[in-house]
């Protein structure tokens, strides 16, 4: 599967609309100069006007944004290494199933160039726990709940901005009944908790800044 393609596309198409929108403030400053230089009176509100004209055209030199995403211009590309899987009690198709969902949030929600490695921002780690212990214990002692919880550590680099280099745990659970069998609900559990660690990585790489 090509990755680079939708981010690709998408980077151009955001350049070419902040170009756009950059000359029409810019036009549209030179017109109000042009008609009110020589009447005063009008001269008070195009003034408070053309200055958050120009806060506009500055905002979007700074910075690209996407659902809460905040990104240096200079950031251009990302290199997400493959999710190794290191816990005890091993499901053979995890690693591909978050690596493929932590790259995919990435490349959807930003205009980020994914590369194999030397990215600008840089996520790399591994799966550490894949557990399933019994809770919400009732009365004659047996469990009505069995609960699913998916650990991972995430090393995150930023190669324009080492302030913003971290290294976190991050976990997240499901839970479903007793009576079930974990085979039964398994891939419908990975995908939630899958789901819920990558908004996680993803806000604390991108959004936090």
């Amino acid at each position: 599967m090509n990755w680079e393609f939708p981010s690709a596309h998408f980077t151009g198409r955001s350049r070419n609309m902040t170009s756009n929108n950059n000359a029409y403030i810019w036009n549209t400053i030179e017109n109000v100069l042009t008609n009110t230089v020589h009447r005063p009176a009008i001269l008070k509100w195009a003034i408070p006007f053309m200055v958050v004209f120009v806060c506009l055209a500055s905002s979007c030199r700074m910075s690209y944004s996407f659902t809460g995403a905040s990104i240096s211009p200079s950031v251009k590309t990302v290199s997400i290494s493959y999710i190794q899987n290191n816990a005890g009690l091993v499901v053979p198709t995890l690693s591909r199933t978050f690596t493929d969902a932590l790259r995919n949030y990435f490349t959807s929600q930003t205009n980020l160039v994914l590369v194999d490695r030397g990215g600008d921002l840089t996520l790399e780690g591994a799966i550490t726990q894949y557990v399933v212990i019994p809770v919400a214990i009732q009365g004659n002692e047996t469990a009505a709940l069995n609960r699913l919880t998916i650990v991972v550590s995430v090393k995150f680099t930023n190669k324009t901005d080492a302030k913003q280099d971290w290294e976190t745990t991050f976990s997240r659970y499901q839970d479903y009944s007793s009576s079930l069998n974990l085979s039964a609900v398994q891939d419908g559990l990975i995908a939630d908790i899958t789901g819920e660690l990558v908004q996680d990585i993803f806000n604390k790489a991108v959004v936090n800044w």
